[in-house]
């Protein structure tokens, strides 16, 4: 099977916010013999990218300048 890396994260702020789930480096198409800086990093990137995704979200940031008055 070779080896794997479970993500998981939990959102104490909203309620059912939360998931696991385990990948083999294959599956994420990561190379066994990388050092753990790289490792970390890789493994960083991709963590968030599932995160983002399973959070399913969107949003927006709206600023606004007002218009000198006269």
């Amino acid at each position: 099977m070779g080896r794997t890396v479970t993500f998981s994260f939990r959102s104490g702020q909203y309620k059912g916010a939360k998931a696991t789930e385990t990948f083999t480096f294959e599956k994420l198409g990561l190379d066994e013999s990388l050092d753990d800086n790289a490792l970390e990093k890789e493994l960083d990137e991709i963590f968030h990218a599932w995160v983002w995704g399973k959070l399913n979200i969107s949003y927006s940031i709206v600023t606004v300048k007002e218009k000198d008055e006269l």
